[in-house]
């Protein structure tokens, strides 16, 4: 394989060597599949393809100045596709056999995982499809777990830098009682036109306020958002967001700094109060935001008056990097090193 370009790697597909896969019929999981094909041979009714039938996660694996290679959070990811197969009435996965696919994928690819401090890591992303046949609306018989992994750069161009978001009122992302607790693909296509519209207006990403009554702030795309204020680190309380791994990490981590935390509804108007501001996720750890436009209402929310990432957002983020390159102890056992 020739070198890569590991500095400037896109967030994109790229292929590697293997995945895995372990298959669900007469009403249990297989034994793990490795594989070096990137297709999957499926039945044309399968619900995946018919009625949204579909979860998937989406962590890291991290390569440290040690040498090793570590997994961030790899439990927590468990347990969120657990929770989207009871909603979305798909067989569970138990935390060992995820542990057991994850780890043997990151090992069977582990010259794709780029070198420490390189910007870059290594994504990895499992997937969960009905893939039995259905053609009226039941849940399948038979799934498929599969995990493949890809090495991606920076989530946005800039890497940690701020951004400006937009505020989109005319498409909503998921209903208050509905799948957007869930990481099921649907949610993310709901995004699309709020999403392209908001890069054709010039802007990072949009922003979405609740489906409800459109009063209360509720995700970045599909990032949350976290507020930061006299020593108060503030983030939604809401049942249409997905509760973000990254959101709860940098929870404890404000507590450990001797923050206060707060998760809570939080209305548009004190978006006006917020001394720095975040969206957060796997993909872009934290996109510090430089301001917020309300273009239907001619307001904008700039809450980086100098354009740069606000002191607690920077040490929020070094922090949670240093400890997923094993440059500072993991004092709440959240990674998990590949052997």
């Amino acid at each position: 394989m020739k070198e890569l370009d590991w500095a400037n790697l896109p967030f994109g597909y790229m292929k590697t060597d293997y995945n895995v896969r372990i298959y669900y019929r007469n009403e249990q999981w297989g034994e793990l599949e490795v594989c070096s094909e990137e297709t999957i041979p499926m039945h044309m009714a399968a619900t995946c393809l018919h009625y949204g039938q579909e979860a998937f996660e989406g962590l890291k694996a991290f390569r440290g100045k040690d040498g090793k290679v570590r997994v961030f959070r790899l439990e927590e990811n468990a347990a969120r596709l657990q929770s989207t197969c009871r909603g979305i009435l798909m067989p569970e996965l138990s935390t060992e056999r995820f542990k057991e696919a994850i780890l043997k994928v990151v090992k069977l690819n582990e010259r794709f995982i780029p070198p420490y401090e390189s910007g870059a890591s290594l994504y990895i992303r499992p997937l969960l499809i009905g893939t039995g046949a259905q053609v009226g609306v039941h849940p399948a018989q038979e799934y498929l777990f599969v995990v493949f992994v890809t090495p991606v750069g920076p989530y946005f161009k800039g890497g940690f830098s701020t951004n400006p978001y937009v505020i989109i009122r005319e498409f909503d992302r998921a209903a208050p009682l509905g799948t957007g607790i869930y990481k099921v693909g649907g949610n993310y296509a709901a995004s699309l036109r709020a999403n392209k519209k908001a890069h054709d207006l010039g802007y990072a990403c949009e922003f979405y306020l609740d489906a409800k009554e459109k009063k209360y702030i509720d995700e970045c795309g599909a990032a949350n958002f976290f507020g930061i204020k006299d020593n108060t680190y503030i983030t939604p309380k809401s049942t249409s967001i997905l509760p973000s791994i990254t959101n709860k990490s940098l929870m404890q981590l404000a507590e450990d700094m001797g923050m206060k935390v707060e998760r809570r509804p939080v209305p548009e108007e004190e978006l006006l109060t917020f001394e720095e501001a975040g969206a957060c996720g796997t993909a872009a750890v934290i996109s510090p935001i430089e301001r917020i436009d309300d273009v239907e209402n001619g307001k904008s929310y700039v809450i980086s008056k100098d354009g740069k990432p606000g002191p607690v957002c920077t040490k929020l983020y070094n922090k949670l990097r240093a400890i997923q390159y094993g440059d500072e102890p993991d004092t709440h056992g959240w990674v998990t090193i590949v052997e």
